[in-house]
């Protein structure tokens, strides 16, 4: 399967066994080379995709670029998962962001438009 051989590539590229991948996407005992002949769920793609920071499409055979929709900002507000050298922040950290930033607009010290490089 495309999936498959997609993933396997990615991990060698991250120097990641499938093993490591299959781990850290929190699935069942080596799910990931079940895939070779099965198709996988939605679900559990989209958590090796997060692992491997790339697109089910691309696993999936539907685009040929790995990689991830650039775009400057994100919400904090959305349900996905907030990434950070490869590591899902914690909602703990999140929420601590959230804490500072709701302080900061009370108070009037935030600012929409400022960027930080």
């Amino acid at each position: 399967m495309i999936a498959f051989e997609r993933i396997k590539k990615l991990a060698k590229e991250q120097h990641l066994s499938l093993v490591e991948v299959n781990d850290r996407a929190k699935l069942g005992t080596r799910t990931i080379y079940h895939w070779k002949n099965k198709q996988p769920s939605v679900a559990s793609l989209t958590a090796v995709a997060n692992v491997l920071h790339t697109t089910t499409d691309y696993l999936n055979g539907l685009t040929d670029d790995p990689s991830l929709p650039t775009d400057d900002s994100f919400s904090l507000d959305d349900d996905k998962p907030v990434m950070y050298h490869g590591y899902t922040v914690p909602d703990k950290y999140l929420d601590m962001i959230r804490g500072l930033m709701d302080a900061d607009i009370k108070e009037g010290k935030a600012d929409k438009h400022e960027r930080f490089n």
